[in-house]
């Protein structure tokens, strides 16, 4: 599983019979890696039973687990699902661009 966020949604008119009537999104992982050059797994196009929307931080899953997530025996024909849309999350020192939200600014001192 990974953090991500919803960054668009897909759109095919021609698809197996496994996604008719699947929403699809495409997820940018939040990742916590720092050099350039190291290859992403992101975009990942992932199937959304939840409703989740542009912007909002998710919870992805892949392989049985996300096939699972739509019931019955887990046998359809994606990888990735959408399994929780995140409330909030906490990672020390983790960089702005993964933030929910702006912060709200430090209080400032009366002078008391």
């Amino acid at each position: 599983m990974f953090l991500g966020r919803v960054v668009g949604e897909v759109w095919a008119t021609k698809k197996v019979a496994d996604l008719v009537g699947k929403r699809l999104l495409v997820i940018e992982a939040l990742d916590e890696r720092r050099d350039p050059s190291a290859p992403k797994v992101t975009p990942v196009v992932a199937a959304d039973p939840l409703g989740a929307g542009i912007g909002e931080h998710v919870v992805v899953a892949f392989g049985k687990a996300a096939r699972v997530a739509f019931g019955g025996d887990g046998d359809f024909a994606f990888e990735a699902a959408i399994v929780g849309i995140v409330d909030d999350f906490d990672v020390p020192n983790a960089p702005k661009s993964w933030r929910m939200r702006e912060m709200p600014a430090a209080p400032v001192d009366g002078g008391a």
